[in-house]
Formats: structure tokens, C-alpha cells, sequence
């Protein structure tokens, strides 16, 4: 019996995706990168905006041909979009056998021995599992880099997102079952561990009655083996002092900080749901820089929030003009239902959105540009991924200051010596929007 797997969305859903692969593996299933091999398909889904909902849709209904075209007698559909929708999903898609929500990832092996008999359920609802370090899991990211998460849910309301509604309220791991969890990965070879959850800073408040991230980061540093520890979406309202004296003092922490915004004008802000304002956001990040030395502030940030003016989207472009954020991601607003901005007046026009989106993202890959372009001639630890198809003389890789999947790539040239996985020192030559350009600094 062969499963395959596709996993859509962020790198959370990855990780839910490789506890159900240990599961299956566990359980005697061979897994299969090929789905026309495939008995049993499984799609993780996103249904944290209107594209992600729409890609996960087509991606099952491609899946579903396998049905006619390979060997598959099983297609659930797992995830964002099956907790969501439940029986609705199973009922607007006929070729779909299972539905499974995003704490039910403990029963996938009860889907799939009861799809098998022919039978088409539903398990989705308000179960709230949380996976820790005993539970099976197989990576699928590269040996040298790891996903580790470290808290489920989010007890933000934040105006816009759906993701309380899909994911619960907010459940942190204990400290030493996530170092137990991290010890493992390192012992395999991972350098690099990336720590995630919906909102990083709040981590451990649920369960110690404080914000514990800075206590978490110094016992992972201790870690034998990890040489970089790398966290994301950290929100601004818990990053307290104590954290940033940890990320300015331990070697291991890469100096990169995560800090999702979402906007810049205090009324859109307050519309938003969102705790901070701008003079707040203007004092932290004033302190990062001045606190952790060569700092990487990453944010991101939506345009077309209903409401949002000419005005207030001018006071949002002059914000990251004046910042000058070292990365931004910049997205249009989805009106998801079910959140209480979808029931707002002034929705914004799309033809509007995307205008600001192109122009704001214009502003910033110049800011980016200048950003990397001041970096040339200082030296950066880079972790080599691979090489140049075409140039093979090139290696490529990444510095503390980009994390993986979400920002640019560093170019190596004139390296022929390099394997993956090393971690190597790099005198930067030239920096462009996204990338820079360098060359292994030797003895």
C-alpha cells in the first residue's frame, strides 16, 4: 500500500503533513512522491485567503484523476480547508472520500481504513491535538534545516483572519519536549531550526502564565549541534526586553526578526483588531536596532483593508519609506467569511488593492536593493543549499538574514568546493532586490 502526499499552505501545515507521514509510515504505508503509484492521496489544505482556497481546490480535483488515471482508491483531503468546511466540502466534492480537520491529524489511519471500505466520513470539529516530540514525524525539508513548532492556534482576533476560527484557541508545547524534539533533529544533522507558530511572542503565556520565548531560545542554544535558531512571525505585542537581550546575546540566534504588522495608520490599525499603533511600532523597532546589532527586520503588511483611504494607505507607504525594512511582504485583503471585516462597509475595489500592492512593493525592492547594496564588502556566514543548474561553479545558499521559502538567495561564485549543508564565509560583491552576489572568503 503506497500513499501520496501534498502539503499547500504555510510551513505549519508542512509540519502537520510530516507528523501524518510518520503516522503512515508507522503503519506499514510506503509513501510515494509519484501519486500516479499512489493507493491513498492525502492534500493538506490552505484556506487562509480566498487563493490559497482556490488553489487547494484544484489541487484535489487534479489529485482526483489519479482515480481514473493511477492507482488510487483513497483521496482525503486534509487541513485548513477540510476544518473548515467538514461536511460541506464532502458533499460539493463527490471525489473526495475523507474529510479531515487540522486537530484530527492523530486519526489519518482511521480515514484511511475506512475509505478504503468504501465509506466516505467526515472527522473534523473541535478536537485540539498538539503534536510533541514522541509523535512520529518525517521531515521533508533538507537534513540541514527544520520546521519545529512550537505552539498551535492563536487567541488573536484580529479583524481579517480566519485562522482562530480554523485552528483554535492558542496551546504551547512545554519547553522540554520541544528541546527534546530539537535534540532529535540535531542529532540527524540539522543545523538549522526554524521556530514557528501563529504568533511567536505569545508562546508559553498559556502554560507558565508569561511569555516564555526568551527562556525557550536560551535552553535551545544550549542544544549540541544546532549552530543557527531562527523564529518566525513574531508579533510585536510580547516582544518584551528580555527577548531581544537573548536574540543580542546568543551566537545561535540569527539576528532576524519577524515582525508582522499588517499596517501603519493608527485607525486602520484599530479597524483592524490589532493592539499596536504606530509610535509603538516605530519605539520597538528603534530598539531592535539599536539592542541586536546588524538586525534583519522582516514585516508584512495588507493593503485594501475596507476603509483604508487614499490617505491611509499614503500614511502606510510613508511608514516603510521611513523605516526602511530590511524585507516586506505585501498582500491584498481577502474578505473571508466568517471574520468580522468581510461584514464591513467601504470595501476597498479590487483594481484599487492591486495598484497599492504594485506600488508599494516597487518602494520596498528599492528600500531591499539599497539595503543589500551597503551590505557589499562585509562578510556573511552563508548555509550552501545547492548549486547553480547552469553554472556549476556557483553555489547558492543563505545567510541568517533570509529565511527559507520567504526571502532571496546568496550567490556564491567561484566556489567548486562547497557541499550542501556546509556553513561557509562570504564576502558580499554586489546586492540586488532579493539576492546578493558574493565569494568564499579563504584563509
Amino acid at each position: 500500500m503506497k500513499a501520496g502526499f501534498i502539503s499547500l499552505g504555510c510551513s505549519k501545515n508542512l509540519v502537520d503533513t510530516e507528523v501524518m507521514l510518520g503516522i503512515l509510515q508507522q503503519h506499514g504505508i510506503e509513501l510515494t512522491p509519484n501519486p500516479a503509484e499512489a493507493d491513498i492521496l492525502i492534500v493538506n489544505t490552505c484556506a487562509f485567503i480566498q487563493s490559497a482556497k482556490e488553489e487547494s481546490i484544484t489541487t484535489v480535483l487534479n489529485m482526483a484523476d489519479y482515480k481514473e488515471t493511477g492507482r488510487c482508491r483513497s483521496l482525503i483531503v486534509a487541513g485548513c480547508l477540510g476544518q473548515r468546511y467538514k461536511q460541506e466540502l464532502l458533499d460539493e466534492i463527490p471525489e473526495a472520500d475523507a474529510i479531515i480537520g487540522t486537530g484530527a491529524w492523530p486519526r489519518i489511519m482511521e480515514a484511511v481504513e475506512e475509505t478504503l471500505k468504501g465509506r466516505r466520513i467526515v472527522i473534523a470539529g473541535e478536537d485540539e491535538a498538539l503534536y510533541d516530540e514522541k509523535t512520529p514525524r518525517i521531515t521533508t525539508t533538507p537534513d540541514y534545516t527544520a520546521y519545529v513548532k512550537i505552539a498551535e492556534g492563536c487567541n488573536n482576533r484580529c479583524a481579517f483572519c480566519a485562522i482562530p476560527l480554523i485552528r483554535g484557541k492558542y496551546r504551547s508545547r512545554r519547553i522540554e519536549d520541544i528541546a527534546a524534539e530539537v535534540r532529535r533533529l540535531a542529532a540527524r544533522g540539522a543545523k538549522e531550526i526554524v521556530l514557528i507558530a501563529q504568533d511567536s511572542t505569545d508562546y508559553g503565556r498559556d502554560l507558565y502564565g508569561e511569555p516564555m520565548l526568551a527562556k525557550l531560545l536560551r535552553e535551545l542554544c544550549r542544544i549540541e549541534g544546532v549552530e543557527w535558531i531562527r523564529t518566525l512571525y513574531s508579533y510585536p505585542k510580547f516582544f518584551t526586553d528580555e527577548l531581544i537581550e537573548t536574540i543580542a546575546r546568543e551566537p545561535k540566534l540569527c539576528k532576524y526578526v519577524d515582525l508582522p504588522l499588517q499596517h501603519a495608520h493608527d485607525a486602520v490599525l484599530r479597524r483592524m483588531r490589532r493592539p499596536d499603533t504606530q509610535e509603538e511600532m516605530r519605539v520597538l523597532i528603534q530598539k531592535l536596532r539599536e539592542r541586536i546589532p546588524g538586525v534583519t527586520i522582516r514585516s508584512t503588511f495588507i493593503v485594501g483593508f475596507p476603509g483604508e483611504t487614499d490617505a491611509q494607505y499614503q500614511a502606510l507607504r510613508n511608514f516603510l519609506e521611513s523605516v526602511r525594512f530590511d524585507k516586506v511582504g505585501v498582500f491584498t485583503y481577502s474578505q473571508e467569511e466568517g471574520t468580522s471585516a468581510a461584514e464591513m462597509p467601504d470595501q476597498v475595489s479590487e483594481e484599487v488593492m492591486q495598484e497599492r500592492y504594485h506600488d508599494l512593493m516597487s518602494l520596498q525592492s528599492k528600500i531591499s536593493e539599497e539595503v543589500n547594496q551597503s551590505l557589499e564588502g562585509e562578510e556573511l556566514d552563508v548555509l550552501i543549499e545547492g548549486r547553480d543548474a547552469e553554472q556549476p561553479n556557483i553555489a547558492i545558499g543563505r545567510s541568517c538574514r533570509e529565511a527559507p521559502e520567504v526571502d532571496g538567495q546568496v550567490y556564491v561564485e567561484g566556489d567548486t568546493e562547497a557541499k550542501v549543508g556546509d556553513i561557509i564565509r562570504v564576502r558580499v560583491l554586489q546586492g540586488f532586490a532579493y539576492d546578493i552576489v558574493g565569494e568564499r572568503v579563504t584563509d
